[in-house]
């Protein structure tokens, strides 16, 4: 879920956000905040062909859910932050790292069992779909740890990393009401993944100096190569933040036989916003990221063996909404349903005409429920649905 909540609930006056505070915490002790990590209940997979959290193990192409928590606010459960891993034989590309997203690249075997920190020997990219905090706020902890977590990595080789660029102007307000806040750091208030992760340098810098000078640690600058996606002649940002229509993807890497390429997403106004897909000879994955409901992801996503998708609950942001006090909740309500899909619009809307083989729901926003609440996204969808889970391990292709 996005950081307007949040805005909103900030600009409330004392009594009107203790009221909300109060309405909220009942709520997530009824059924969880969407953004709360939802309990392993409602992780269940829609068929029986996913009953098995790891039937991807003798593939050599594979997804595997790393966190499907959706949003920054956390409040308990099991769901680590938004991230997802393509594997190809060895090589392993992340795709957003959402809080404990960290831990579970460690923990999902991916990397070699030796014992002594490998959680990157293997990763050879790491994507960023936006900037928004719940699918970045694991970057700053893999970076600077980076160089102790790669202990078979062959020296001289670094990790790929691509995300948004620097945008040049701020997004509009919201809600329109509201005056300017304040700018945060007016001198780069827009920097991309390159600027940002140039922050993290100046942040960590005495942890950095005393590893270097006492141990001789490996900088956690040369471990990666930084890469704002490059937009020249497709799309000057503007404030409204919502994309143009693109006749073709946008050409991101090559690694052997693996082909990563991405398109605009509308996840407006935060923008950019891309999805990635992955093809390899064994077939393909796509990643949403943040979205409503995209024709450029639709075409992105065309015959995609699996289709990893954000999904968002109205019902809860119905309960959510009528908590705040009306001159908030309808603007927060309207942007909540405008810049992400909901369960009904997700497998008839995006996955049915994009021919999807699978569709995977991730970045679950909603209560924790049952099960059968999110596998109403079948409805309109003749495809296989798969109600995500973390550490889910799925085979691409051929095994």
């Amino acid at each position: 879920m996005c950081n307007v909540l949040g805005d909103a609930v900030n600009s409330l006056p004392d009594a009107s956000r203790r009221r909300f505070l109060k309405t909220l915490g009942a709520t997530a002790a009824a059924g969880g905040l969407a953004t709360v990590l939802p309990s392993p209940a409602s992780a269940a997979t829609a068929t029986s062909a996913t009953a098995s959290r790891k039937p991807g193990r003798n593939a050599r192409t594979r997804l595997v859910l790393l966190g499907t928590g959706g949003g920054p606010t956390y409040v308990g459960g099991d769901r680590a932050g938004i991230s997802t891993a393509i594997v190809y034989g060895d090589k392993v590309y992340v795709v957003d790292l959402g809080l404990g997203s960290y831990q579970r690249l460690a923990s999902a075997g991916l990397n070699p069992d030796t014992g002594l920190g490998e959680a990157l020997t293997n990763v050879e990219g790491i994507f960023f779909t936006h900037l928004h905090s719940d699918h970045t706020v694991d970057w700053p902890g893999l970076w600077v740890t980076s160089g102790m977590n790669a202990s078979s990595r062959e020296p001289g080789r670094p990790i790929p990393v691509y995300g948004p660029g620097e945008r040049d102007t701020l997004q509009r307000v919201f809600p329109p009401t509201r005056p300017d806040p304040e700018v945060v750091n007016p001198e780069q208030p827009n920097p991309g993944i390159t600027g940002m992760t140039g922050y993290l340098r100046q942040a960590f810098s005495q942890d950095i100096n005393d590893r270097v000078r006492d141990s001789n640690f490996t900088r956690p600058d040369t471990m990666f190569d930084l890469h704002d996606i490059d937009l020249s002649g497709v799309w000057t940002v503007d404030p409204l933040g919502k994309p143009p229509r693109l006749d073709a993807p946008l050409e991101i890497m090559t690694d052997g036989d693996v082909r990563v390429t991405a398109t605009l997403v509308d996840h407006h106004p935060t923008a950019p916003a891309f999805a990635f897909r992955f093809d390899t000879p064994d077939g393909s994955v796509v990643v949403s990221g943040d979205t409503c409901v995209s024709e450029n992801l639709i075409d992105l996503a065309n015959g995609a063996d699996y289709l990893v998708h954000e999904v968002i609950d109205p019902a809860f942001v119905d309960k959510l909404t009528s908590a705040l006090p009306p001159e908030v909740g309808p603007a927060v309500r309207e942007h909540l349903l405008g810049a992400h899909t909901t369960i009904e619009q997700v497998g008839r809307d995006v996955a049915e005409p994009a021919g999807a083989k699978n569709l995977v729901l991730t970045h679950l926003v909603g209560d924790s429920g049952s099960p059968a609440h999110w596998r109403k996204a079948q409805r309109g969808y003749s495809g296989n649905l798969i109600v995500g889970s973390d550490l889910m391990d799925l085979p691409v292709g051929r095994r």
